[in-house]
């Protein structure tokens, strides 16, 4: 029976109910130890009837060893991993030791986790019970809190129990408290005196298994009222030192197997006996209920007991125990033996030893293979510990950073890379370790501290690798262009152009970056262009592709940028680079949106996002929330574009993120255009710095100072755009470009040849700008037939997009020609009554993917695809997937 945790009981009554009704949902419980985390969990499995309940408990001393945790939560469903895609049912395999290597993906592993929980949720429901969560190994966190974020309609109810160091941003989270006073009373021996009663009440701070426990504790003096003071202790060491008290009066054989137990954490009791406990020492500690025999499993009947036999041991025996379980272990067949019996051997080592450093390096690159990166940190940095040699020492920290980094464990990356010694000659150390710290510069601080971090270094790979010099000094590059600092771009393109002459893409990309950064935009756009061109040579790799991508925005080269996103975005998920992952889901965004495919680009932005929000990435958080602004300003929801607008540019504002906050800016200044407010409008767009955004965003600057009655401030945006639209040479830039002289000059003859290059283009909403600006021209002109044409093809086209600010503008205009146009419609896209992730699906499903291989792209499990269908079906008018060919035929939004 639970005491005091009404509320909390209804919560989990809740979740239930919902599971079995088919929608998901996860829970964190968060306390201190004793706080009764483990009663409402076993509550929890109590109400499940009819689910299917599957239970893990994080064990500390399998911390360190990847998927651990997860293959304990799954053991009994691990016979269902055959149904999963096979991509996902390889990594999960591979992750848990039960196959053949597994790709480094520890994206794909969770998205495995995903699918597996649903395969096993069935048709009814299942609840996963995860006690004492912040134990578990990193490689088992990020699978499960990644699946847990992407519950949706698989009834699943996930139940985390956790002190601190439980990573769950996102999830919601019920913290228990102590008991009050009436709850904690019932808790204690009745025979009591009242004054010893209160003093428990008080000093247990209403710890449910303090007051159950410590009264065990009380010799007869203290029972009978004679209670000395207490000092001020946390509840958990008062709790363990009840427990202590226990282990004290056990015999010294039972103290030993307990001591041995603790310090094994697995729980096989061949290993324990193995390592010298004896049976009749294990009797004894179960007899005095420490602990539990199951089979061959020895468990402690709380994660407490274990802290308290470990903790009370002399160090002189935990070492012999390490040693000796190490020995246990010598030979063993167990999947994961070889990787615990070096952690042993690590624990029992007084000092440097290079014979266990470099079996914990052979361990780590186990991990590797197993996608357990934050594993493979551990072990790289215990090894680096016990490393005497301070350049192989250096070595080992810089392999733990970069695990780490590919771990997403961005702060501890950067601890360990300055932990490793400076002066390092290996340019292989040199250059990882400026990646690690410029990566966390970029994505946690500011870019432009990123490219100092690079220049700072790089002059010393230089003397020492061409190779990995020039990569870095293109990465500062990179980084100037996020900071809109032609000073860094400069700097590092000089030292680029120091170096002996390299035929590679990426520098001349850089190269034209830097020109552009400077207001060089033809030299910059030659260059750029020439990287381009050549987009696609062997080894370019995932950094090389998404920089290659990023030049074809300012390239104008709409279809490509959509091209090489897209071959970056399936590169990421298939190697499993997920940092990078962020990075080309943000730039694929931004390119479906530049195509007018607009629920495409937001379910891909919303997914960035959220990925982004799980790592912590601050500077992606910040760039895709502008980005999203972006094309939400193109579809006219003014309510949701200024939101993320305007927080997106706060943020980047605040973290120096110059290009971010361009775009939000830009976003604002579009927005602003649509509602018809062009001095708001121009007062955004005259805020962008001269960056690459400046030149994009210069035609909407011109139409701002035009519409603002303000044709002086024309000439400097209108010339930057020319000259832009000169070098880059595209159908769309070029009738953009004569719209602008047509606002300015007042010249119709600009304006036919404009309607007539968009005819070549593939960025229908400029196509309608052109036409309804071109249609208010001949209003004006008191040409009201030649008005209503255009009005009626730019009506059209914002119909058909969705850009509602737009359409109701262009419908105003011809009702002021005397025309009645119809009612808001988009004649050409079905899929404009669904929801940016239903139309994501459906753009799948329409295409002949099944729910597994939908599941796999869009990181969701089968069962919510299918209730993404589900729901889209009926607003399609349709009853089978067979129905959606027919859609797939008459709808431009899925080319």
């Amino acid at each position: 029976m639970l005491y005091g945790r009404a509320g909390e009981q209804a919560d989990i009554e809740r979740l239930l109910a919902e599971a079995r009704t088919g929608q998901s949902g996860a829970l964190v419980i968060r306390g201190q130890a004793g706080i009764g985390k483990s009663a409402l969990l076993d509550y929890a499995a109590g109400r499940a009837e009819g689910m299917r309940v599957l239970r893990g408990v994080g064990i500390e001393s399998e911390a360190e060893l990847p998927f651990a945790a997860l293959h304990l939560l799954l053991r009994t469903g691990l016979d269902r991993i055959h149904a999963l895609p096979d991509a996902q049912a390889t990594a999960l395999n591979g992750a848990l030791g039960l196959g053949d290597i597994a790709p480094e993906n520890r994206l794909l592993v969770g998205l495995a986790a995903l699918s597996l929980l649903s395969e096993l949720a069935g048709d009814g429901a299942l609840l996963c019970l995860i006690d004492d969560a912040q134990w578990f190994d990193q490689a088992s966190v990020d699978a499960l809190v990644f699946a847990a974020r992407r519950l949706e309609a698989e009834g699943v109810a996930m139940i985390f129990a956790a002190r601190t160091g439980f990573p769950a941003t996102g999830l919601p989270e019920l913290r228990l408290g102590g008991l009050d006073s009436a709850a904690a009373a019932a808790l204690l021996p009745a025979d009591l005196l009242p004054q010893v009663r209160e003093r428990l009440i008080e000093e247990s701070d209403g710890n449910p298994l303090a007051l159950i426990e410590l009264p065990a504790a009380l010799s007869a003096e203290q029972r009978a009222g004679r209670l000395s003071p207490v000092g001020a202790m946390p509840v958990a060491d008062r709790v363990q030192e009840a427990f202590q008290t226990q282990i004290a009066a056990l015999a010294e054989p039972a103290r030993i197997a307990l001591l041995i137990a603790a310090a094994d954490g697995s729980g096989e009791l061949e290993t324990v006996v193995g390592a010298g406990a004896s049976l009749h020492g294990l009797e004894a500690a179960e007899r005095s209920r420490l602990i539990e025999i199951r089979g061959t499993i020895v468990g402690f009947r709380h994660p407490l007991i274990r802290a308290a036999v470990y903790q009370s041991a002399p160090v002189t025996q935990r070492l012999a125990v390490h040693q000796a379980l190490a020995d246990a272990l010598t030979g063993s067949a167990a999947t994961d033996a070889a990787d615990r019996r070096v952690w042993h051997l690590a624990a029992a080592a007084l000092g440097p030893d290079e014979d266990v450093a470099r079996e914990l390096e052979e361990a780590a690159e186990r991990a590797r293979t197993r996608s357990g990166h934050a594993a493979m940190a551990a072990a790289y940095e215990r090894a680096a510990e016990l490393t005497a040699d301070p350049v192989r020492r250096s070595g080992r920290l810089a392999a733990a950073a970069l695990a780490a980094s590919d771990a997403g464990l961005m702060g501890r990356a950067a601890a360990l890379a300055d932990s490793a010694t400076p002066e390092v000659d290996d340019p292989d150390v040199m250059a990882a370790l400026i990646q690690v710290r410029a990566h966390r510069a970029f994505e946690l601080g500011t870019p432009l501290a990123a490219g100092r971090i690079i220049m700072d270094g790089a002059s010393r790979v230089v003397a020492h690798s061409q190779e990995w010099a020039t990569w870095l000094l293109v990465e500062a590059i990179r980084c100037a262009w996020f900071a809109g600092d032609a000073r860094l771009a400069e700097e590092a393109a000089a030292s680029l152009c120091a170096l002996p002459a390299v035929d590679s893409p990426l520098v001349s990309g850089a190269l034209g970056l830097t020109r552009l950064l400077s207001g060089d935009i033809g030299g910059g756009i030659k260059l750029m262009g020439e990287a381009v061109d050549v987009h696609a040579p062997a080894g370019l790799g995932v950094p090389g592709l998404t920089f290659i991508a990023s030049l074809c925005f300012p390239l104008g080269r709409a279809i490509l940028y959509e091209e090489i996103t897209g071959q970056a975005v399936a590169d990421c998920r298939k190697s499993g680079m997920i940092g990078w992952l962020t990075f080309a889901l943000q730039d694929h965004g931004l390119a479906q949106g530049w195509l007018c495919r607009y629920g495409e680009a937001r379910a891909v932005l919303n997914a960035g996002l959220r990925l982004a929000a799980d790592l912590g990435y601050e500077h992606r958080i910040s760039h895709i929330t502008c980005s999203l602004a972006w094309v939400l300003a193109h579809q006219g929801d003014a309510e949701e574009c200024r939101a993320n607008a305007e927080e997106g540019v706060a943020r980047a504002d605040t973290q120096g993120l110059v290009h971010a906050a361009a775009i939000g800016r830009w976003a604002l200044g579009l927005l602003e255009l649509g509602l018809g407010r062009p001095d708001a409008a121009l007062q955004q767009l005259e805020a962008i710095p001269s960056t690459g955004i400046a030149v994009l965003s210069a035609a909407d600057q011109v139409e701002a100072a035009i519409r603002s009655g303000r044709p002086e401030r024309t000439k400097e945006p209108l010339a930057r755009y020319l000259a832009w639209a000169r070098h880059v040479r595209q159908p769309s830039s070029d009738a953009i470009a004569l719209r602008c002289r047509a606002l300015v000059e007042e010249d119709e003859a600009h304006f036919v040849h404009a309607v007539h290059l968009h005819e070549e283009d593939t960025q229908p909403y400029e196509q309608a700008r052109t036409q309804l600006a071109y249609g208010e021209w001949l209003r004006r002109a008191r040409r009201r037939a030649d008005a209503r044409a255009q009005l009626r093809g730019a009506l059209e086209i914002f119909d058909r997009l969705g850009s509602e600010l737009w359409a109701e503008r262009a419908r105003a205009k011809l009702r002021a020609t005397g025309d009645v146009p119809a009612a808001p419609r988009r004649a050409d896209d079905p899929l404009s009554v669904l929801t940016p992730q239903e139309r994501h699906v459906v753009r799948l499903a329409a295409n002949g993917a099944s729910n597994r291989d939908i599941a796999a792209q869009l990181f969701l499990s089968p069962r919510t695809v299918g209730y993404h269908l589900y729901k889209a079906f009926p607003k399609l008018g349709i009853t089978s997937r067979a129905q959606l060919a027919a859609i797939a035929g008459s709808s431009s939004v899925l080319d």
